[in-house]
């Protein structure tokens, strides 16, 4: 029996990591008796070519489907497509549920105008007061300040289709030489090039170049978590007058009072409000 870990999963096969060889596996049938699905980043042991166990993960993600995460580079684009608060803070409800560190970075500062540039920084300024990274690309030492977050971290790098991430990771590193696409006219979409979840050794670390996404649900992320997710929220909420607040509806709320004065930014809250809701809806659903 052999230990290692999944760094590719592609129809039924996995490629598993071990003293720096690479064996080609696949699934014994009991674990589709289990509902045990291995996913990339599960460290593993495997005989005869089948994966035999899969140890206990320290996180998930179903979308990109990756393990063992503990960094995430949510990479945003200043321009084509358009920064959106929007879909950033779905990310971070996300890697701020599975307690995954996350870097920001907004990428084609190149191609966007000065208008354009200014309200970005001015927006992600807000989330640097928050305590994330923002590194803005291309820059000046923008590349050197990836490798460093890269080094010893299993990193996952998501985000909407065209932003950038092989194009990215082709700088960081260009011996990776991941495909890239060009962007769709009509929608300002990228064409998927990724099409599978990779783990990728560079820079001291892994890297996962994920497929393009447009959407997230918030399947497994409950109610309560989702707020806390809101680090500005989660520290005001502290102050509302009634335990269990959610910050709609209620008299005494501390977090409305905060976007009343710009203390918590109101795109913010109002993606706090549209998740709520949509989550709230989806458990009506349910039952």
């Amino acid at each position: 029996m052999q230990a290692g870990q999944i760094i590719k999963a592609v129809g039924g096969f996995y490629d598993v990591l071990h003293d720096g060889e690479v064996t080609r596996c696949r699934a014994r049938g009991l674990f589709r008796k289990q509902k045990i699905k291995p996913l990339v980043g599960d460290f593993v042991t495997f005989e005869e070519e089948y994966v035999q166990t899969v140890e206990s993960r320290s996180n998930e993600m179903h979308r990109p489907p990756i393990a063992n995460v503990n960094q995430a580079l949510l990479v945003m684009s200043s321009t084509k497509p358009e920064f959106s608060t929007y879909l950033l803070d779905r990310l971070l409800v996300h890697t701020e549920a599975m307690e995954v560190e996350s870097v920001i970075i907004i990428s084609k500062m190149d191609l966007a105008s000065e208008e354009i540039k200014r309200e970005v920084q001015s927006k992600a300024s807000r989330y640097e007061s928050l305590g994330y990274t923002v590194v803005y690309t291309p820059g000046d030492d923008d590349l050197d300040v990836i490798r460093e977050q890269l080094k010893n971290r299993t990193t996952v790098v998501a985000g909407q289709s065209g932003v950038g991430k092989s194009t990215l990771l082709n700088r960081v590193d260009v011996s990776l030489d991941l495909q890239t696409g060009e962007i769709s006219q009509q929608l300002s979409r990228g064409k998927h090039t990724t099409r599978h979840v990779e783990l990728l050794q560079t820079c001291g670390g892994q890297v996962a170049d994920t497929p393009g996404f447009s959407s997230l649900d918030f399947t497994g992320i409950d109610l309560d978590v989702l707020a806390d997710s809101f680090l500005e929220i989660y520290e005001v909420s502290k102050d509302c007058k009634y335990r269990g607040c959610t910050h709609r509806r209620e008299d005494g709320c501390a977090v409305k009072a905060a976007v009343e004065t710009d203390e918590i930014a109101p795109y913010r809250y109002d993606n706090y409000l549209a998740f709520y809701n949509e989550k709230e809806e989806e458990e009506k659903r349910r039952f």
